[in-house]
């Protein structure tokens, strides 16, 4: 399926490939803030129509995820990072997309805060 998906003030917006199986929710200290609701992807099937450098990113803890926003209305759209076999993968904020219905979406709790 194609997805297209943009912050609030439309700065920032991409098209996305993939399934929807599932989205992951985190109560880790950056996730349980922002609300978002993760959806994971390989970085190849995520491709922006705005201009990277238009992006603001934000790292925390041990700096290996990328957490891209908007930095005119700070909507976090996506975060980026390697898998655990290296793979670069993104985490797309399923509350972006254009068009889908979240609450149809199976929703997997992770407990982030315990890492």
């Amino acid at each position: 399926m194609h997805y297209t998906g943009s912050c609030q003030c439309g700065q920032v917006a991409f098209d996305v490939e993939g399934e929807i199986d599932s989205g992951l929710s985190c109560n880790c200290s950056m996730c349980a803030r922002r609300a978002s609701v993760l959806w994971f992807v390989p970085r190849d099937k995520l491709i922006l129509k705005t201009p990277e450098d238009q992006l603001a990113t934000y790292t925390f803890n041990k700096h290996h995820i990328q957490h891209r926003f908007c930095p005119t209305c700070g909507i976090h759209v996506y975060g980026e990072a390697n898998d655990p076999k290296g793979n670069a993968v993104a985490a797309v904020n399923l509350r972006v997309l254009d068009g889908i219905d979240l609450a149809a979406i199976p929703i997997h709790e992770y407990d982030g805060r315990a890492l």
